[in-house]
């Protein structure tokens, strides 16, 4: 990794334009992977542009993030950058129409932590030991000599708080990071309320409703359990991507069920699955290992982590739960 870090830093020291890019409907490690790099490079003079091709503008939850003025618009992306820089991306596919500036740049670089990362792209800083993609970025900084000041810092502890479920699933070397983002200036309730606890009342109406409808399959995953829910257009009007998304942390909670899947309708026919594992308990008392959602994902055309993964679906969603169950099994 050492040499994929200094590999991925001269690229950059032999840029004079970045462009990077975010995954479609960005999520906290995404966009904190972008402003964090983005407001470091900005600040060292560099020309710096961030962007994703869905939605067409920052997710309320994260709009509290610095580096907010280095967004543009697709239509404003410039097309023939030095570099463009792809963060917490797995595949080519998540980059929706901008895509296509991975032939127009003079050069790519892929930075992921996702096992399912399908090596898109010219150059790669893949590590699937990091807890999050802000955590590369951070490695990168203090590579290339730039400071990590309290807004970049407010950027990687998102992204890194978010996808470690508030550091239930971060290694020492990760609590050390955050004690470093905290020293920087981090208040991680002022921080992390927009982003994972506040929603609007009729997100109460929407889960009422998803979570009664929920069902057990107790027999899926090799006996492990299945809970899984529908989340039609019909109910999510007028919510945000965020309020959705939300639904599997607390769905995942069932007791019964190693793996959670929420089936989101996108339009008429077209699904986003949600999957979350956990580790459960053995006849012995031991603990199983968490099913490993991102090789299911993987199978159904889509990807992510071990416990974490999700993927697309057309048709109707007891043809998507079908599919999930039989790679399940």
């Amino acid at each position: 990794m050492q040499s994929d870090l200094a590999a991925a830093c001269d690229l950059i020291r032999a840029a004079s334009s970045v462009v990077l890019l975010a995954h479609v409907s960005p999520d906290a490690d995404a966009l904190g992977s972008a402003f964090a790099l983005g407001l470091a490079l900005d600040a060292a003079g560099w020309d710096v542009t961030v962007a994703f091709s869905e939605p067409s503008t920052v997710p309320m939850s994260l709009r509290g993030l610095p580096g907010q003025r280095l967004v543009k618009g697709v239509q404003d992306v410039p097309e023939h950058p030095d570099l463009v820089i792809c963060l917490d991306v797995n595949s080519r596919e998540r980059l929706g129409s901008l895509g296509a500036l991975l032939e127009t740049a003079g050069d790519s670089l892929v930075i992921d932590h996702h096992a399912s990362n399908t090596r898109f792209g010219s150059n790669h800083l893949v590590d699937i030991a990091a807890e999050s993609t802000t955590v590369l970025v951070a490695a990168m900084l203090d590579r290339l000599g730039l400071p990590i000041d309290r807004a970049i810092a407010d950027n990687i502890y998102a992204g890194l708080a978010t996808d470690t479920v508030g550091f239930r699933f971060a290694s020492s070397a990760a609590h050390r990071l955050a004690a470093r983002l905290l020293d920087a200036g981090v208040n991680p309730d002022e921080l992390m309320r927009p982003i994972t606890d506040l929603h609007p009342f009729g997100w109460l109406d929407m889960l009422s409703w998803v979570l009664g409808s929920a069902a057990l399959d107790r027999q899926a995953a090799g006996g492990r359990g299945l809970v899984s829910t529908v989340i039609g257009r019909g109910i999510a009007v007028g919510l945000r991507q965020e309020e959705l998304d939300s639904v599997i942390d607390i769905l995942r909670t069932a007791s019964e069920a190693q793996v959670a899947a929420v089936l989101k309708e996108t339009s008429p026919g077209q699904w986003q699955v949600s999957l979350r594992s956990r580790p459960g308990p053995a006849p012995d008392g031991a603990s199983v290992p968490s099913v490993d959602v991102a090789a299911v994902a993987s199978e159904l055309g889509g990807g992510g982590h071990v416990r974490a993964a999700g993927f697309g679906f057309d048709g109707t969603a007891d043809d998507a739960l079908a599919a999930l169950v039989a790679a399940l099994a």
